[in-house]
C-alpha cells in the first residue's frame, strides 16, 4: 500500500481562507500552507474531507472494491445511531490488493469505528486535534500497534501553531506529516515511512505539570496521556484524605473543600467526565507504592492534594520538631519512589509560590512545604513545564 498526501489541512486547509484568528495569522506570517485533506491511494482511490466516499454513488454500499482496493465504509463513534449513508459516516477501512490496511476519517470530529474482529492497520490517519482518546482506545484494542504508521488528519487551526502540533506529536508517537508526503507499509532504505519519524514510548519517563488555579494544567496532563493505552489515573483529593477542609489547602483539584464541600464535588465530576471511559481510577495517598509497582501509564493530580493530606496524616500542622520530622520522611520517600520508578508518569501540581503571601501560619507551611517539594520532583524529571493561561511553558534544565 502507497499512500500520497496531497493535502493535509482540515476542511478548508490551513490556513483557512479568509479567517482571523490567532491561528491561522501564524502560518500565514510563516509561510506555512496545508491543502485541504486529501490522500490518494495505490495512485487509484482518492479520499477527500467531507467526501461521502467511493461508494456513495453505488446506492450506499457499506463495502464495496475499488481499483483492487476494498474500501469499506464505518460508522461514527460520536454518532452511532445514524446510518454510514446518511451522514454518519465516520471514515474509511481499506485493503490494497498487498494485504495493507489504511484506516482514514470522513472530516475533522469524525471517530471511525472498525468492526469487532478487524486486524491491525500498517497505516491510520486519526483526527487526534478533534479527539485524542480514539488513540489510546485503539492501542488498547490492539488495532494500533508500534508497528502501525500512525499520523494526525486534519491539521488545522484547531491547534495554535505548527510547534504546538509537533509537541503532541511527540508524546502522542504520531506523525505529522505535510502535503506531498509519501508513506508505504513497504520498508526500505529508498523508500518508506521515512517522512513518519516515530517517537517510542520512553520508560521510566517522568513529567511534571505545574500551574496556579484554573491553568489548564490537569487539562495538559491528560491531553499528554489520552494516546496511552494503559492509563492509571491517582487521584488524591480528599475523597480519600479525609483531614482537607483547611482554608490552607492548595487551589487546584483536591483544594480546600472537603467530601461534603459541593464546588469539591463538582470539580471531582468535570475531571471524571473528562477522563476516557477505560482509564483506571486509584484512589490513594501511598504515592510511593504506586510508583513502585506501576503498570502502563500514571497520570497523578495531584501533588498538592497529596501534600495537604501528608500534613494532616503527620500531625504537622502544628509546626512541632517531632512532627516535622515525619512529614520530611513522607516526602522524602515520595521523592525517592519519583526517582526509581520504572513507569511513565505524569504528575500535575500546584505552583504556589506566585500568590498572595499567606495570612495564617499553616498557609505559610503549605506553600513553603510545597515549593520545596516541586523542586525535589522537577530535579528528577526528564520534562517540566509551567501552564499559564492554558499555555505551555517549558522548564528546560539547559
Amino acid at each position: 500500500m502507497q499512500i500520497l498526501i496531497e493535502g493535509s489541512g482540515g476542511s478548508s486547509g490551513w490556513p483557512q481562507p479568509g479567517c482571523r484568528c490567532a491561528s491561522c495569522r501564524r502560518q500565514a506570517v510563516a509561510g506555512n500552507v496545508r491543502k485541504r485533506s486529501t490522500i490518494l491511494i495505490d495512485k487509484e482511490v482518492r479520499l477527500e474531507v467531507g467526501d461521502t466516499g467511493a461508494g456513495a454513488r453505488r446506492a450506499g454500499a457499506r463495502e464495496l472494491v475499488v481499483a483492487g482496493c476494498r474500501v469499506r465504509r464505518l460508522a461514527d463513534a460520536r454518532d452511532p445511531g445514524r446510518p454510514e449513508g446518511a451522514g454518519g459516516l465516520g471514515g474509511w477501512d481499506v485493503t490494497s490488493p498487498d494485504g495493507g490496511r489504511l484506516l482514514y476519517p470522513a472530516r475533522p470530529g469524525a471517530v471511525p469505528v472498525p468492526p469487532d474482529g478487524a486486524a491491525r492497520y500498517d497505516i491510520a490517519f486519526l483526527d487526534l486535534l478533534g479527539g485524542p482518546a480514539q488513540l489510546g482506545l485503539l492501542r488498547a484494542r490492539g488495532l494500533i500497534t508500534d508497528d502501525t504508521i500512525t499520523a494526525v488528519a486534519f491539521a488545522d487551526h484547531r491547534v495554535s501553531s505548527e510547534r504546538e502540533l509537533r509537541r503532541r506529536c511527540g508524546f502522542w508517537r504520531v506523525a505529522a506529516p505535510g502535503d506531498g508526503h509519501r508513506v508505504t507499509t513497504v520498508r526500505s532504505d529508498k523508500k518508506g515511512s521515512k517522512d513518519f519519524a516515530r517517537a517510542t514510548w520512553r520508560v521510566p519517563w517522568r513529567v511534571l505539570v505545574l500551574g496556579g488555579a484554573r491553568s489548564g494544567k490537569s487539562e495538559q496532563a491528560e491531553l499528554r496521556l489520552a494516546g496511552e493505552p494503559d492509563v492509571t489515573y491517582v487521584a488524591t483529593g480528599p475523597s480519600v484524605a479525609s483531614g482537607l477542609r483547611r482554608s490552607s489547602g492548595p487551589s487546584g483539584p483536591g483544594g480546600a473543600g472537603g467530601p461534603a464541600d459541593p464546588d469539591w464535588a463538582a470539580r471531582v465530576a468535570a475531571h471524571r467526565a473528562r477522563r476516557p471511559a477505560w482509564w483506571r481510577t486509584t484512589e490513594t495517598t501511598d504515592l510511593a507504592a504506586v510508583l513502585a509497582s506501576a503498570q502502563g501509564a500514571l497520570l497523578i493530580d495531584g501533588i498538592g492534594t497529596w501534600l495537604a493530606a501528608a500534613l494532616e496524616e503527620c500531625g504537622a500542622w502544628d509546626g512541632s520538631a517531632e512532627s516535622a520530622a515525619r512529614l520530611a520522611a513522607r516526602t522524602a520517600e515520595l521523592v525517592d519512589a519519583w526517582r526509581q520508578t520504572a513507569a511513565h508518569v505524569v504528575a500535575v501540581s500546584d505552583e504556589a509560590g506566585l500568590g498572595v503571601h499567606p495570612g495564617t501560619p499553616a498557609g505559610r507551611l503549605f506553600r513553603d512545604e510545597l515549593g520545596r517539594l516541586n523542586q525535589a520532583l522537577a530535579a528528577e524529571s526528564e520534562e517540566a513545564e509551567l501552564v499559564v493561561a492554558g499555555r505551555i511553558l517549558p522548564l528546560d534544565i539547559g
